[in-house]
């Protein structure tokens, strides 16, 4: 399955542009990828700090929660996030569940997921921001970025593209009913 990139200079909240898109019919999926992000949002009404020069998207999709269940999506989107960085530093990134990848204890990407309902059909929106260049350093918001611990170059650009093309392929897998697969190779 393909996922159009619709790419924004700015935006308030990836997610909410994306909800939108489902909600006017104009697209049912697509990763929206935005350059700049004015009132990200994190889990249980946190916001997510966002600081220009970073990854903010939301990759959405039309689901059925019936072999995979909305848990597991926080599991797979972990893992596929975790395998996509990893190459690019020099220490390990750990999975805090149930949404956060950590570097050295401290926050480097914070995922969120909506899923919201639209012409009786369910929708799996989420959210995936990555501190790729600039560390928030915000008060007691423990977070890095992979530019402090890598020794390559940090191509947002290159990272989305990757996160878009694992995301096609498991998401063939998925609407394939290919649950085995999916278990053995994201659960």
């Amino acid at each position: 399955m393909k996922l159009k990139l619709l790419k924004f200079k700015s935006v308030k909240s990836t997610n909410d542009k994306a909800i939108k898109f489902i909600q006017t019919g104009k697209h049912s999926s697509g990763i929206i990828f935005s350059e700049n992000q004015t009132k990200g949002k994190g889990t249980m009404g946190k916001k997510w700090v966002s600081k220009k020069g970073n990854i903010f998207i939301s990759i959405f999709f039309k689901v059925k929660f019936t072999k995979i269940k909305i848990h597991n999506f926080l599991i797979i989107n972990a893992k596929i996030i975790k395998k996509i960085l990893q190459p690019y530093i020099l220490n390990t990134i750990k999975i805090k569940k149930p949404n956060d990848l950590l570097i050295k204890g401290k926050k480097v990407c914070g995922i969120l997921q909506e899923v919201i309902e639209y012409n009786n059909e369910k929708f799996l929106v989420t959210g995936i921001g990555i501190n790729s260049k600039v560390n928030p350093n915000e008060k007691n918001f423990h977070s890095t970025s992979l530019k402090l611990h890598s020794d390559k170059q940090i191509n947002n650009i290159h990272i989305v593209s990757q996160i878009k093309n694992i995301y096609e392929i498991f998401l063939k897998e998925f609407y394939q009913n290919n649950y085995n697969l999916i278990k053995t190779k994201y659960i």
